[in-house]
């Protein structure tokens, strides 16, 4: 028996802000949304070509305070072909939450607050 890894999901307060926020920061795009009938929630995987593997925002209409993320201690990682040119762009977003130097790799943090590590291709 496999598996194949398919998706992980990340409840959202504000979903155009934060499709807005993985487009610009990680070249993320809808691949599909899935819409409550009564508006109650929607649902969008968001993807690129490099892999098949998605994230799913969701989004809950009723839902007005900010998602508890524990202690940060969880994170999605992504791979770049060109980690200096990611390091400028996400500098100047300002979304930049830590370094290691040491490691050579360094964290985004989302509208959300989700940590999204990114790591040169080694």
């Amino acid at each position: 028996m496999k598996f194949k890894m398919y998706h992980e999901n990340y409840n959202v307060l504000d979903l155009e802000k934060s499709l807005e926020f993985y487009d610009k920061a990680l070249g993320l795009k809808p691949v599909s949304r899935i819409n409550a009938e009564d508006g109650s929630y929607a649902i969008v995987f968001i993807g690129n070509d490099t892999t098949d593997f998605q994230l799913e925002l969701t989004w809950l209409r009723d839902r007005k305070d900010p998602y508890s993320l524990g202690d940060e201690e969880f994170h999605l990682a992504f791979h770049t072909d060109d980690y200096e040119a990611a390091h400028k762009l996400h500098e100047e977003m300002g979304c930049i939450c830590f370094e290691n130097p040491e490691m050579g790799i360094y964290f985004i943090k989302d509208p959300d607050g989700y940590w999204l590590e990114i790591v040169p291709e080694r």
